[in-house]
C-alpha cells in the first residue's frame, strides 16, 4: 500500500486482514502476520493512522465510545537476534499488551510503533528506529500525533496511557507532551534506559531520550507502576527511583511476578484500582 505524504490530511486507511499472507505462509510466517492473527482471533479491528513522518497500525475492538479512551503500548519485541544481527520484522512474537487490552472492557486501542506491524518498507523505516532510536524524539513526535488522532477519532476528551515493557517507556515520555492524559501506567516498564543498558552490558541507547532524564510529570496525571519482584529484565530497583521522583506515583511489586508473567492474570484487579486511582484525583480536583 502507497503511504500518504506526512503532510496530507490524517483521515485513517483501512485496510485488510494479511489473509492471504497467512493463508500461504501460516500464522507464524513473521512477527507482523502472527501478532495480525492474534488480533484477529481476539475479535479486534487493524487499521492504520498516519503520525508525524510514520504510519501506525491500531488494533481496536469496537468504535469507542465516551469521555475516557485507554491507550495500550507494546514491549520493543525484538529488535535484534542474539546481540549482532538487526532483526527483519521486531514485531514483538508475544503480544501481552494486546492480551491486556482484550481483558479491558473500557473504551480501548493499541497504537503500534513506526515500522512495526508489517510497516518497515514504508519510507523513513532506518533500522535505528527499532534498536538505538527506538524511543528518540522522531518516535516520540510520531506517536503523540498518531495517539492525537486517535483520540479525535473517538471523540475522547481523556487518556489512560498504558505501557508494557519498552511500552511503558514511551507512555511516560508521551504523558509529558499529551494535554489530557489522565492516567499512566507502566508495566514492568524500562524508565531508566540507561541504568537498563549498564545492567545488562548493552550498548547505550544512544539516540533515544530517557525518562529518567526528563522533569517529573505533573501531579495531575495519576501514576500507577508495576513491577515483578522476579524481573531480571527490569528489576524493580530500576523502576523505583524514577517512580520516587514522581509526584504521587505509586509503585505496586508482585514477588511473584517476573517480566512477561503472570500480568494478564491479574489485570481486571489493576483496572479497578485505576479506576479508584483516577475517582480520588478527580475529588482532588474539585
Amino acid at each position: 500500500m502507497k503511504r500518504r505524504a506526512a503532510g496530507e490530511t490524517a483521515g485513517w486507511i483501512r485496510i485488510a486482514w494479511c489473509a492471504a499472507a497467512i493463508a500461504a505462509h501460516g500464522c507464524a510466517s513473521t512477527p507482523s502476520a502472527h501478532y495480525d492473527a492474534v488480533a484477529r482471533d481476539l475479535g479486534l479491528r487493524r487499521e492504520v493512522i498516519e503520525g508525524r513522518g510514520h504510519a501506525h497500525a491500531v488494533y481496536a475492538r469496537t468504535p469507542a465510545g465516551g469521555e475516557s479512551l485507554h491507550v495500550y503500548l507494546e514491549s520493543d519485541g525484538s529488535p535484534w537476534i542474539g546481540r549482532t544481527r538487526i532483526a527483519a520484522d521486531p514485531t514483538p512474537s508475544e503480544p501481552v499488551a494486546l492480551e491486556l487490552l482484550r481483558a479491558d472492557p473500557s473504551p480501548a486501542v493499541l497504537v503500534g510503533r513506526p515500522c512495526y506491524h508489517g510497516l518497515k518498507p514504508a519510507s523513513g523505516c532506518d533500522p535505528r528506529i527499532w534498536t538505538s532510536a527506538r524511543y528518540s524524539e522522531e518516535v516520540v513526535a510520531s506517536m503523540a500525533t498518531a495517539v492525537q488522532r486517535v483520540a479525535a477519532r473517538y471523540r475522547a476528551r481523556h487518556l489512560v496511557l498504558i505501557g508494557y515493557s519498552g511500552g511503558g517507556t514511551l507512555a511516560m515520555l508521551l504523558a509529558e507532551r499529551l494535554a489530557n492524559v489522565r492516567a499512566l501506567i507502566t508495566i514492568a516498564g524500562n524508565l531508566d534506559t540507561d541504568a537498563w543498558a549498564r545492567l545488562h552490558g548493552y550498548t547505550p541507547l544512544s539516540g533515544s531520550l530517557n525518562p529518567a532524564r526528563r522533569a517529573p510529570l505533573p501531579p495531575a496525571i495519576a501514576q500507577l507502576h508495576l513491577a515483578g519482584g522476579s524481573d531480571r529484565n527490569v528489576p524493580p530497583a530500576l523502576i523505583e527511583p524514577v517512580v520516587r521522583r514522581q509526584p504521587g506515583a505509586q509503585l505496586q511489586v508482585y514477588d511473584d511476578a517476573d517480566h512477561g508473567c503472570c500480568w494478564t492474570r491479574r489485570w481486571p484487579q489493576v483496572l479497578r484500582e485505576v479506576a479508584g486511582l483516577l475517582e480520588g484525583a478527580a475529588e482532588a480536583a474539585r
